[in-house]
This record gives C-alpha cells, sequence and structure tokens, in this order.
C-alpha cells in the first residue's frame, strides 16, 4: 500500500473484514473515525468516474476527487479498495470498504442491501459506435438485429440492460470495460450501451466513435455513492454533498472531468 500524506492507495482487496466493519453498536462512521481510514472502493475501469492505471497505479476521475474530499472532511487519510462490477455488492456487505463509487448506478435491486447516498449526477444508456455507423444505430430496434455484435463489460447495469433489451443482437462480454472502447474502434464488435457520461468521455479518448444521441439515452439513471445500511454514515455523505453543492465544490469537480 502507499501512502501520500493524507491518500493511501491500495490496488487489492487487501483490508480485511474485520478493519472496515463496525463493532456491534457502533456506527462505520465512528469505526472510519477512530480508524483513521476511509476505505473506498472503485472498480476502477470506468472512466469519468474513476480509473486505475494499472501501469502506475494511479487513481482517477470524479469519485476519486470526491472521496479524498470526504476523507479529508473527515480528518482520515483515503485508502481506495480495487472491486469489481460482479462482486461489487458482496464486497460492501463483506465489509471490504465503508463506500463505494467510481460510477455506480442507483438501482432497486442494490437498494435491497445496502443505501445509496444522493445523486450527484443524472445519466442514462445510450449507444457508443464508430462515427460512421451512428445512423444505424439511434433506436433498440436498430441495434436489437441478428448480426450485430453488442459488447459490454459484465455483472453491471450495461449487462442487465443489453440483456433485458436485447434478444436477438449477439452479446460479447469483455471483462476489461476500458479495453472494450478499443475492440470498437478496431472492428470487433459494432456498438456498446453504456452511461451518456461515459459515451462522451471516451469520445474525447477515442475520436473515431461517437456518442448516439447521448442528450437523449434510452434510459434514466443517477448516479450516487454506495454504501452500508449506517444511517450515521449516509446522514454525513449526503450533508458533504448537500454543502459541496451549495458552495459549487461539486460542480468544480464535474466541470473538471466532464468537459
Amino acid at each position: 500500500m502507499l501512502c501520500v500524506g493524507m491518500l493511501c492507495l491500495s490496488t487489492s482487496l487487501v483490508c480485511s473484514a474485520q478493519a472496515a466493519t463496525a463493532t456491534p453498536g457502533e456506527s462505520r462512521l465512528d469505526t472510519i473515525l477512530s480508524r483513521g481510514t476511509l476505505q473506498f472502493g472503485i472498480p476502477g475501469d470506468y472512466a469519468p468516474f474513476g480509473s486505475l492505471d494499472k501501469s502506475t497505479g494511479e487513481w482517477t476521475g470524479i469519485d476519486v476527487d470526491e472521496a479524498s474530499a470526504m476523507a479529508k472532511a473527515l480528518g482520515v487519510r483515503l485508502v481506495i479498495v480495487k472491486t469489481s462490477w460482479p462482486t461489487l455488492s458482496a464486497d460492501l456487505q463483506e465489509g471490504k470498504f465503508d463506500i463505494a463509487g467510481g460510477g455506480i448506478s442507483v438501482t432497486l435491486e442494490r437498494q435491497k442491501h445496502a443505501f445509496f447516498s444522493t445523486p450527484i449526477l443524472e445519466d442514462g444508456k445510450t449507444p457508443i459506435t464508430r462515427c460512421e455507423n451512428v445512423s444505424r444505430f439511434s433506436t433498440l430496434t436498430d441495434i436489437d438485429k441478428p448480426g450485430v455484435r453488442v459488447m459490454t463489460n459484465p455483472g453491471g447495469t450495461n449487462e442487465g440492460f443489453d440483456r433485458s433489451h436485447l434478444h436477438q443482437a449477439t452479446i460479447l462480454t469483455n471483462a476489461d470495460n476500458q479495453a472494450i472502447f478499443s475492440e470498437l474502434v478496431a472492428d470487433n464488435a459494432d456498438v456498446m450501451i453504456t452511461d451518456a457520461t461515459e459515451t462522451r468521455w471516451q469520445h474525447t479518448l477515442h475520436p473515431e466513435l461517437c456518442s448516439v444521441h447521448p442528450e437523449h439515452p434510452f434510459n434514466f439513471a443517477e448516479k450516487a455513492y454506495l454504501m452500508p445500511r449506517d444511517i450515521a454514515l449516509q446522514e454525513w455523505v449526503n450533508a458533504f454533498l448537500h454543502l459541496q453543492e451549495k458552495t459549487g465544490e461539486r460542480d468544480e469537480v464535474l466541470r473538471r472531468w466532464l468537459h
């Protein structure tokens, strides 16, 4: 684990459940304060919310900046714990981290087992494809045809959306979400359906790819932070986000990444 000032980085699930989990009768917020660290889980493959550079171990993104600000406000160090979309909810319930971020969509399924913070932004699913194919994939009917190759990352809301709405297209899974966009450029897949925020960001990284009507996504979604069923922790996070909204700090973070 590398510690620099108030920030500690962990690129594997090395934090014990005992270290993260509150003792009986104690709030997780109390545990964070007494431990002196905020353990923040991020899958690490979803720009611009949370990305891990595997060559340098550097974490970047909206939720990395927000987690750092939370830790500073709490007066503790930040420990980023790498998780994954398929294991996100289980890792949280097992106490491997205190809060999760990195581009998490609010869903009723996740809400069954955990609390969400107030949302930080609105989003929705929309296609991204090679720019010459934008007119081919403007609707779900256009996409859901035999021979159309739709690539998705497994275990998250992207795969869930595809399997709920696509029945004739071929769904290809790729566990490396960051590599999917290179696969689209290389014509190894035709389209990906993901959050409009991500499609805009990936267009800046891969000009060959274009977001299809990101201003009119197929559905409505919100991004928020996921945490255990702990009222004290949830109320603190919501108060933090409320103050950030009123002071303009959150808008500043969003502008920095959503240019």
